[in-house]
């Protein structure tokens, strides 16, 4: 086990939280970063806003390795990004792992996202910080959280069309990460982790009639026409917009790829659909 201290961001976060529960059973020494210290326990916790520099660098003091997980707040992520970036720096952080977004530099990938990815990156590069950059695919969660409204509905909606996804579970991406910080041999590297087999909504809609017993197929509709519906369900219409967009751009391939470095930094293949329905159901 290696002797390095490990710190984490957004440690209460959905990624963070199954990476820091990893670190904690492995025993590493982990620091566990967050707004709120009182949501953290058996670990130790120092407070750190993405938003706020004062006190990032004392945060980070004695911190050999960073995890340093993307903000969920599309629109301020690249300020924040820097802003933890340059404050690793002035601590003396030895390496920061980045997890970045499939293909972001690619003409087809996720555009609404990639711009804010790309410009950390390339933040994270000029900083002279060691670094490896995770690609992260889509987790296969963001669909089959959609399972409960299929349910209801009598059918699964969308509008990725036949656009296969190469998705994994949140955990096993957030494992990679883990098995990087821990690893060697990743220095100034960048991975595209993605799912070790692609599927389409129309597939999820056929693994979620299998199991659930009731017949749901995939009605693929006009993304304003899936956006309006969700914005219906009770979403906010900016952010229903883009789910939609989003699927607009899975129907064009930005979501797939056969890249095996998952399978590789897992030592194993991801789990498949069979397996992320059971979980969701």
């Amino acid at each position: 086990m290696t002797n390095k201290t490990i710190a984490i961001t957004g440690a209460t976060g959905q990624f963070g939280a199954i990476a820091l529960d990893l670190l904690k059973t492995k025993n590493a020494n982990v620091i566990a970063l967050v707004r709120s210290l009182e949501k953290i326990s058996g670990v130790e916790a120092r407070k750190f806003d993405y938003s706020k520099t004062e006190g990032q660098t004392e945060a980070l003091s004695g911190v050999d390795t960073l995890i340093l997980v993307s903000s969920n707040e599309i629109g301020q992520r690249l300020v924040q990004h820097k802003n933890a970036i340059e404050s690793a720096k002035k601590a003396g952080v030895k390496h920061i792992i980045y997890t970045s977004l499939l293909g972001a530099t690619n003409d087809n990938t996720v555009k609404s996202l990639a711009s804010e990815h790309v410009e950390t990156e390339a933040a994270l590069k000029s900083s002279g910080i060691t670094y490896t950059i995770l690609r992260n695919g889509w987790y296969t969660e963001n669909y089959t959280g959609s399972i409960s409204a299929a349910l209801a509905n009598n059918a699964f909606y969308g509008s990725a069309k036949n656009g296969k996804i190469s998705s994994a579970l949140r955990a096993e991406l957030a494992e990679a990460a883990v098995n990087v910080a821990l690893g060697e041999g990743h220095d100034n590297q960048t991975y595209e982790l993605v799912g070790s087999t692609s599927w389409t909504l129309a597939d999820l809609a056929a693994e979620i009639s299998k199991q659930s017993g009731k017949e749901i197929p995939y009605v693929d509709v006009p993304a304003a026409d899936y956006a309006a519906a969700l914005v219906q369900a009770g979403l906010d219409a900016g952010f229903a917009g883009l789910i939609a967009e989003w699927d607009v751009d899975a129907s064009n391939g930005a979501l797939f790829s056969e890249d095996k470095t998952l399978e590789k930094l897992l030592g194993r293949p991801t789990a498949g659909l069979d397996v992320a329905v059971k979980q969701a159901l």
